[in-house]
């Protein structure tokens, strides 16, 4: 008789491998490899797209940057003298204006606002094609003399690089947007040599958040983009001037001074962006596709006139801050530049505002340096220190971009000694904007004429052009100034608000007392009233918009705020979430 045993074994667990598809999608490791990647390709990217300018600029002007020559003759024909730039612009315009309208529309203007929303209404999706697009309109605008920058291109560019890349793996929506981001920074980083602004502008302008998951990946993007532009570039920062330090301690309120001019001069320069292109909208009857060419006859005879606003401009501008112009000269120049910027965008050309902006607030900032040193010569620094503090108040005015603004203008010219300096200007310039603005910058209110309002959150969206006043809710009962602890706890707890309004004896509105405050007075049994404790919540008036009466009941201790007469300080009314709410989403209307 034999004895059957029975031998199966155990089965040995398989490891539970991730499909590569998943891993990229789900996993940080994941996201780390797609930001290298997007990383290396925008650097690439930056690199083909500036070989694509030097190209069209040796061959529209025969010069390596027309600005900086004077007026000279296209060496190819020196018959025409210095009229070619008459022909220039025009020549361009035929090959990109069609060129943008056949195939990539978004690729019109200055780049940063299409991304922009982009990331905010569509997910992160941008098409493929505007990558070669934007970088061929973009190269053809410079080369042939557009006054605008290339940073505008370079992240529309790398971004279109960073969704390509996310839609090509089938990326949720979240991871999607922080590629997009990832293109941008790299964009910069390689186009600038400036690893650090990089992230800070996609971040704060792009991204509009911080979060760390999105930080990591941005920066393995700008390191990778960094390395392939330093591989090609070297490692110079992009504008070599002399060391410049400030002088005198004195010189504080003026940096102060300067941040206010030259803030407005941001402001203005955005102003008279949009005001220009609405001018060219307004006159234009033709087709889209020609707009560009009939255009280009204007913008040859400014440059014919101003030759330095030829491209880019950046010799023009480091002459600037060298001190090798003189004070009406550097105006004159200041208010060409947001002409010319501001036309050669409004004809229909392709190009960056940032460029543009660290122009002006050069030459801003030298000019208001040269008349400082005039008043105070034994104590104020050389004039180029107020024209580098200028380029970064300048372009927080316009862009209210104040991170950003500091690390950029740090990296492109090396100048650590102007650091305290030049974070007193921005702070300045950026509230001067805000001032001015309002909500507004250079670049969502390319938007907000379109009716887009990015900076508020999707659901309160709609609530965008809506007025407390039309929501206005009867003012609970408001407790005097000499009411007692006791009384005052019993009639907030019936008000259910836990917070209520105080008035003097004379009805004027003293601020406001809420529950945990005169719980907290109780239990150290005080005896005293709520006038010492009344507070001041966020203002909140009949003209404020709903989106901004959100946000401080978000801030308040209650679930409502008084509103207020803005002229004469008198309680109005009352404002509450509820209130809110029913305006977000209204009953249906009876049938």
């Amino acid at each position: 008789m034999s004895l059957w045993m029975s031998t199966k074994r155990a089965p040995v667990p398989v490891p539970n491998r991730q499909p590569a598809g998943v891993w990229l999608r789900e996993s940080p490791t994941g996201l780390a490899v797609l930001a290298v990647a997007i990383g290396a390709g925008a650097g690439l990217g930056a690199v083909a797209f500036r070989w694509l300018i030097t190209t069209f600029t040796h061959l529209f002007s025969g010069h390596a940057d027309y600005s900086a020559s004077g007026g000279q003759a296209h060496p190819w024909f020196p018959a025409l003298g210095p009229w070619f730039l008459l022909i220039t612009p025009v020549l361009a315009g035929l090959i990109y204006g069609p060129l943008v309208h056949r195939f990539a529309p978004e690729a019109r203007g200055h780049g940063v606002p299409e991304v922009m929303y982009a990331v905010a209404e569509r997910g992160g999706r941008i098409p493929a094609h505007v990558t070669v697009v934007k970088a061929l309109a973009s190269a053809l605008t410079i080369g042939s003399g557009g006054s605008v920058g290339r940073e505008g291109p370079i992240v529309q560019i790398g971004s279109a690089l960073g969704s390509t890349f996310g839609r090509w793996f089938r990326l949720p929506e979240g991871r999607l947007r922080v590629l997009v981001a990832c293109g941008a920074a790299g964009g910069i980083a390689a186009t600038f040599n400036a690893p650090m602004a990089g992230p800070f502008f996609a971040m704060e302008l792009i991204l509009r958040n911080f979060a760390v998951e999105s930080f990591g990946a941005v920066v393995l993007s700008s390191v990778t983009a960094s390395v392939v532009g330093r591989a090609v570039f070297g490692d110079l920062a992009f504008l070599t001037l002399p060391p410049f330090t400030v002088r005198n301690p004195i010189e504080y309120p003026l940096f102060i001074v300067l941040g206010v001019v030259v803030g407005a001069c941001g402001v203005l320069f955005t102003k008279v962006l949009y005001r220009i292109e609405d001018a060219c909208d307004w006159l234009w009857r033709g087709p889209e596709w020609l707009r560009p060419a009939v255009g280009g006859v204007l913008l040859g005879g400014l440059l014919l006139v101003l030759p330095q606003m030829y491209g880019v401009g950046y010799p023009v501008l480091q002459n600037a801050v060298e001190g090798k112009y003189l004070f009406g000269f550097l105006l004159l120049l200041l208010f060409g530049k947001m002409f010319a910027t501001s036309l050669t965008i409004g004809i229909g050309g392709s190009g960056g505002v940032f460029a543009p902006s660290l122009f002006i607030g050069a030459m801003g900032g030298t000019a208001f340096g040269i008349a400082v040193h005039a008043w105070l010569p034994g104590m104020t620094a050389s004039p180029g220190v107020y024209g580098l503090i200028g380029m970064g108040a300048a372009f927080a005015g316009a862009a209210r971009a104040p991170i950003t603004a500091v690390i950029i203008l740090f990296e492109l010219t090396g100048q650590y000694t102007i650091i305290l300096p030049l974070m007193t200007a921005i702070v300045v310039a950026t509230l001067i904007s805000k001032a001015l603005l309002g909500e507004d910058t250079i670049y969502t209110l390319k938007l907000r004429r379109r009716g887009v309002h990015i900076e508020s959150r999707p659901e309160t969206r709609q609530l965008a052009g809506t007025k407390v006043a039309q929501v206005l809710e009867p003012l609970p009962g408001a407790l005097t100034e000499d009411t007692a602890l006791r009384p005052a706890a019993r009639a907030l707890a019936l008000s259910g608000h836990g917070i209520l309004p105080v008035v003097g004896a004379d009805g004027q509105y003293h601020g406001c007392v809420t529950a945990r405050a005169v719980a907290e007075a109780l239990t150290g049994e005080r005896e005293e009233t709520v006038r010492s404790l009344a507070e001041l919540p966020p203002l909140v008036t009949e003209e404020s918009r709903l989106t901004d009466a959100l946000d401080a009941l978000t801030q308040a201790p209650g679930t409502g705020l008084p509103v207020l007469d803005k002229e004469a300080g008198n309680l109005t009314g009352w404002i509450t979430h509820q209130a809110i709410l029913a305006a977000l989403h209204p009953p249906a209307e009876a049938h």
